[in-house]
């Protein structure tokens, strides 16, 4: 999947910036797929203190984890569950950047992730997935990362965008993607993708029902992944009189953001449901945005931020595994994901923002003009990403 992120977002960039913001996702895979094994798993799903964060000597570098131990009850092994989770802590960070894309000093971004992921990320993902984490225990649901990735992704991103401030020719100049076959291959590596992760989230099940629900979140998340592509496809279609191919790729991820925390909660039909909302309310953004004043480059707010926040109540609304949403009478879950969402946008407005500061006022978080009037690309890592004139 974050190869996927990388043409997603590399082919909507324009061609002086496409190494860069590939660079952007796989220096993601590098810099917190260490993390990940040398404190980000400990804080994540290490012993509980108080509900807020996880600790443990013996997850710090995974030292004392042996191979052969299992995940809790479940009939995994620890190592599997470690690597799982930890895809998601690396593309996490890496989904901020579409929203920073083109105007954002690489070593400001590097030490931006690193600090994220440790104090924001690992944080959110105890209070949310691990068994003593206080929203966890509170009975807040999320399959497969509607908050702890999307909200968090999508909320920080807006927070980011806004220290930085717009790129030098935002809104007035023609920024236009590079190559949408790049994106349109990012977007099916990511639907592709997708069923792994959501599929795969079905571990926190006991066995052998879990095997049943993985079958659930695979159906929902291909259900509504297509009715989002489709309903983007038609809004766009009837709006400017063409169905473009970045539309169909903003609507796949759409429905894929807005179905990850419902997928294994909610039958098909409402699926349809969740994708068809998802691209209403995510097309509605990327429109406002403008209209808003802030450069959201690659609409990483606008998609993750507004589309994980519908996925949150919508598993509220149509839940029917393990509770009873709203649709069935019950407005109790509906309540506690209102009550996740907002601890989630509060908790990574305010982590962001410090971390965004401290980093903007020592290192610089944002290149200098010169850099971004002539490319990323060749002025930070000395290459290019095409060579049209050999």
């Amino acid at each position: 999947m974050v190869p996927g992120l990388a043409l997603f977002y590399g082919g909507m960039v324009r061609q002086k910036n496409v190494l860069t913001t590939m660079m952007h996702s796989f220096v993601a895979m590098a810099v917190i797929g260490v993390q990940w094994i040398a404190i980000g798993y400990c804080l994540a799903f290490g012993q509980s203190v108080g509900g807020w964060i996880g600790w443990s000597w013996d997850y710090v570098l995974l030292q004392n984890l042996r191979h052969t131990a299992d995940y809790a009850d479940k009939a995994i092994p620890e190592l599997v569950f470690v690597m799982f989770q930890g895809k998601f802590a690396i593309i996490t960070p890496a989904l901020i950047s579409g929203a920073i894309a083109e105007r954002v000093k690489f070593s400001g971004y590097v030490v931006f992730i690193l600090l994220w992921s440790t104090l924001v990320y690992d944080p959110l993902a105890h209070w949310v997935w691990a068994p003593e984490g206080w929203l966890f225990k509170y009975g807040v649901l999320d399959f497969a990362g509607g908050t702890v990735v999307h909200i968090a992704a999508g909320v920080s991103a807006l927070i980011l965008a806004a220290l930085l401030g717009p790129r030098r020719d935002y809104p007035a100049g023609a920024i236009l993607p590079s190559n949408l076959v790049l994106t349109l291959t990012g977007a099916g590596l990511l639907w592709f993708g997708w069923f792994g992760f959501n599929a795969g989230s079905a571990v926190a099940a006991e066995m052998p029902v879990a095997g049943h629900i993985a079958g659930l979140a695979f159906t929902t998340t291909q259900t509504a992944a297509a009715s989002a592509a489709l309903v983007w496809m038609l809004i766009e279609w009837w709006h400017h009189g063409k169905p473009t191919s970045l539309g169909m790729a903003s609507g796949i991820v759409a429905g894929l953001v807005a179905i990850t925390p419902a997928a294994g909660h909610v039958a098909p039909c409402w699926a349809i449901v969740v994708g068809s909302v998802a691209s209403l309310a995510c097309y509605a953004a990327v429109r406002l945005k403008s209209r808003l004043g802030y450069d959201d480059s690659l609409d990483a707010f606008g998609v993750h931020g507004v589309g994980g926040l519908w996925g949150a109540l919508a598993t509220g609304i149509f839940c029917m595994i393990p509770v009873v949403g709203l649709i069935h009478g019950d407005a109790a879950q509906l309540v506690k994901q209102l009550v996740g969402a907002a601890a989630t946008i509060v908790y990574c407005s305010i982590g962001t923002l410090v971390i965004g500061l401290a980093v903007k006022h020592t290192i610089g978080l944002r290149c200098d003009d010169e850099q971004e009037r002539d490319g990323l690309d060749l002025t930070v890592h000395g290459e290019r990403g095409y060579h049209f004139d050999l």
